[in-house]
């Protein structure tokens, strides 16, 4: 650790500002990878869209993610640009040091702009639902008297909706139904008439 006693006050704050912050970089990497940092939150509005969203931090210059990589690369740099630096130009790395972490939380900013724009728009409208062919995963009680499930693949993704019925007759499970109408969150639905063969 002579190394680390050889470091003037300044370099050492620089080292362990960078340490912290770095390891703080690489964990984040690893959560990003594995997709743990973007859970999604689901609002349903009076309007029949189900909007999704994630903790991805897009809108603002100013976010965790960012200040991370401020701190970060920031101090690493300041270390090297005052490494064989006079003692007497020390505010040199400190704006070195700033510069530098200016353009890496830049960097964060414009990258997660751009990862924004390439992901898909996370909101399913419920009343384009209508008129769609599902199937029946939890049978659905006769004239409303409880709620079944029924599975669909619409706009891109597979979903699975609460459903009741009007129809007299329970609706079994693997039946093919059509949706007639979304009452909030839930799927009126009847059999669908078989097509003819003649």
């Amino acid at each position: 650790m002579q190394w680390f006693t050889d470091f003037t006050v300044l370099e050492k704050v620089y080292f362990i500002v960078g340490c912290i912050f770095g390891l703080l970089l690489i964990v984040q990497i690893i959560l990003l990878s594995v997709g743990a940092a973007s859970g999604g939150d689901i609002d349903v509005d009076g309007d029949g869209e189900i909007d999704v969203e994630g903790d991805i931090d897009g809108g603002s210059f100013f976010t965790i993610r960012g200040m991370i990589a401020f701190f970060s690369v920031g101090a690493w740099v300041g270390l090297a640009a005052s490494v064989g630096l006079p003692e007497n130009l020390w505010w040199v790395s400190i704006l070195i040091a700033l510069a530098a972490g200016f353009l890496a939380q830049l960097g964060m900013y414009f990258a997660v702009r751009l990862v924004l724009k390439q992901q898909c728009s996370g909101t399913v409208r419920l009343n384009a639902l209508v008129g769609k062919t599902a199937t029946v995963y939890v049978s659905v009680p006769a004239s409303r008297s409880g709620r079944g499930k029924v599975t669909l693949t619409a706009q891109g993704r597979y979903m699975e909706l609460d459903a009741v019925t009007e129809e007299a007759e329970r609706i079994p499970v693997d039946t093919m139904i059509e949706i007639v109408a979304m009452e909030n969150e839930c799927a009126l639905v009847r059999t669908k008439p078989k097509e003819s063969t003649e």
